[in-house]
């Protein structure tokens, strides 16, 4: 499947169920969908291949793992130079406690999602972005609880007017 072929309801229904559900067996996902076993495996490679399934994954639950305090934390560089976004990218990714990081428009540069086993334990994070260097602000925002953990829609996006 190439990057500009539009999914068609099958793949959308695989993708919905591997969505729900990424342990599903390759058979048992055939069933749900009904149709062959042999043209559903083909078609998840094809979506794999693609890279319109990125990874399948377990989520964890942070609290289970000792991770009392999860926060965002938006980050403002002090520079927008290539040279600065880079050291910033490199540093981050060897914070293992750093789950995740988007680079943003607008008032932040990046927000990260971190997760620590205290608020003792965010305020070292917090030190510890401050002292990378080309840092201008930091803004942190811990997360009181989830309101929505939703997937990712895999209906067609509806047409521009």
């Amino acid at each position: 499947m190439a990057q500009d072929e539009a999914l068609d309801e099958i793949d959308r229904r695989i993708l919905a169920e591997l969505q729900t559900d990424g342990r599903l067996r390759n058979n048992d996902l055939a069933d749900r969908i009904g149709i062959s076993h042999s043209n559903c495996l083909r078609r998840v490679r094809a979506l794999r291949s693609s890279g319109v399934i990125k990874t399948i994954r377990a989520t964890l639950d942070e609290k289970a793992l000792g991770y009392e305090v999860v926060s965002f934390v938006a980050i403002q560089l002090a520079s927008q130079q290539q040279s600065a976004i880079e050291t910033f990218e490199a540093a981050i990714a060897a914070l293992p406690l750093v789950q995740q990081c988007w680079r943003l428009s607008g008032e932040a540069d990046f927000l990260l999602k971190c997760v620590s086993s205290s608020v003792e334990g965010m305020s070292r994070q917090l030190r510890q972005f401050a002292a990378l260097p080309g840092i201008r602000a930091i803004r942190s925002f811990p997360v009181l609880g989830v309101a929505k953990d939703a997937p990712l829609p895999v209906e067609p996006p509806p047409l521009s007017k």
